[in-house]
């Protein structure tokens, strides 16, 4: 039976609102980060999720292990609470935000240089350009 796991947690990262949505799904971890700007009221985030959730850019696959949890009623109220008292996003998450900011920064490194490459073509071939017309009317 494949069993997928949504979490959302908001948190004030110096100066913006943050929300680290994480999905656990077959043992893989995708996570995406959104910057919420001003602190979102909870139908806010709602309407963000109804509109934006499957535009979201996810991050690639991370393997992890789901925890089993346990149905004694005190330890999940207990978990609960933990929970809301832990601020931040877990070890695993920030490993998969890491990876998938080193991958665009690669593409974009990628990108700017091929750029820079045409840039420094052009600017060659308009100087011969310049070069071949000064001798033309001789």
């Amino acid at each position: 039976m494949d069993k997928t796991i949504e979490k959302l947690t908001v948190f004030f990262e110096n100066p913006f609102w943050v929300g680290i949505f994480e999905r656990i799904s077959n043992g893989k971890l995708f996570v995406c980060k959104v910057t919420f700007g001003a602190e979102p009221k909870d139908y806010e985030v709602l309407e963000f999720i109804l509109k934006n959730y499957e535009n979201l850019n996810f991050s690639d696959a991370i393997d992890t292990e789901i925890k089993k949890t346990s149905d004694n009623p005190k330890r999940r109220q207990r978990e609960a609470k933990m929970q809301v008292s832990n601020i931040g996003i877990g070890t695993k998450s920030q490993q998969a935000l890491k990876l998938q900011h080193e991958k665009f920064k690669a593409i974009h490194k990628q990108v700017s240089k091929y750029q820079r490459e045409i840039e420094r073509q052009r600017k060659f071939d308009l100087k011969q350009q310049k070069r071949k017309e000064k001798h033309k009317g001789h």
